[in-house]
């Protein structure tokens, strides 16, 4: 019985296949004189629009709110905010006072014309890894939804998430799952004698950086970088940013394949067992 069909790694941030080898990926560091997603800001901002990828409204969006529990009039900052996929949720939930942060000046001017003649909102360009004036202890919760991957430095991520919130404030960080889906190193394989779909992992304990086509099958040369962290680092880092986490959800897959096919068994059980996503709360220290 042949295989069923290789799943390629996505990523709602950062989605397709990965790049082939030998090209330097596009690293969002202002310190190398660069502006975030900006050389791909276009891209994304078509692709993920104003309510955000099938994974964002199935699975992201639905736990981030869940799990933040916006209260009306509180403030909320948004860190690594992109076209601000989280606004139209957050103001439908009430909330009065929202910041969002984006180093690409290109993402907060999409956000703008998205968003822009909100009451309430206040768009910031700004590199969520270094020290900022947005880092001012006003907000009662932060945000960060698929973007740890996307920074060089997770600890000062942290740290400045900690600085925007008041004392005992909240926060919710969504991430791509950093023990499961690891780019050019987890894969889905199949057991024709025990009929079952299984993930398997080629390395993780070791953080490094890969770099991921934003065009696949275009040739344009376009790369983001992806910084996978083991789990250790990962917790490690917010608890060096000031953050104690206080909750963790693994979020699964929404999708299933067609019921009734030779692996939709296989598949759906697959989907069941190894989530894509884990999401944090956690409260300033």
């Amino acid at each position: 019985m042949p295989p069923p069909p290789r799943r390629h790694f996505h990523n709602p941030r950062q989605p397709g296949p990965q790049a082939p080898g030998g090209k330097p990926p596009i690293k969002a560091r202002a310190a190398q004189g660069e502006h975030g997603w900006d050389p791909v800001a276009a891209w994304y901002d078509k692709l993920v629009g104003e309510s955000g990828s099938d994974y964002h409204r199935q699975v992201i969006l639905p736990a981030t709110l869940r799990l933040l529990a916006p209260q009306p009039g509180e403030a909320v900052i948004d860190v690594c905010c992109g076209q601000g996929v989280l606004f139209k949720p957050l103001l439908a939930a009430g909330i009065s006072k929202i910041t969002g942060i984006d180093a690409s000046p290109q993402l907060i001017a999409a956000a703008k014309v998205r968003h822009g003649a909100e009451r309430g909102l206040r768009l910031i360009t700004a590199d969520a890894c270094a020290a900022g004036a947005w880092a001012d202890g006003s907000h009662d919760a932060a945000t960060c939804v698929m973007a740890v991957h996307d920074v060089a430095d997770a600890a000062a991520l942290f740290s400045n998430m900690a600085l925007a919130l008041k004392p005992g404030g909240r926060a919710v960080v969504v991430l791509m799952h950093p023990c499961f889906r690891v780019p050019k190193q987890s894969h889905w394989g199949w057991d024709a004698e025990q009929k079952i779909q299984y993930r398997r992992l080629d390395a993780y304990a070791t953080a490094g950086e890969v770099a991921i086509t934003t065009h696949p099958g275009k040739a344009t040369g376009e790369q983001t970088c992806f910084h996978h962290r083991p789990l250790a680092e990962l917790l490690s880092a917010i608890g060096q940013g000031g953050l104690a986490v206080t909750a963790c959800e693994e979020l699964y897959s929404h999708r299933r394949s067609q019921t009734g096919g030779p692996f939709s068994k296989a598949e759906h059980r697959a989907a069941q067992e190894f989530p894509l996503f884990l999401a944090l709360t956690a409260r300033r220290l």
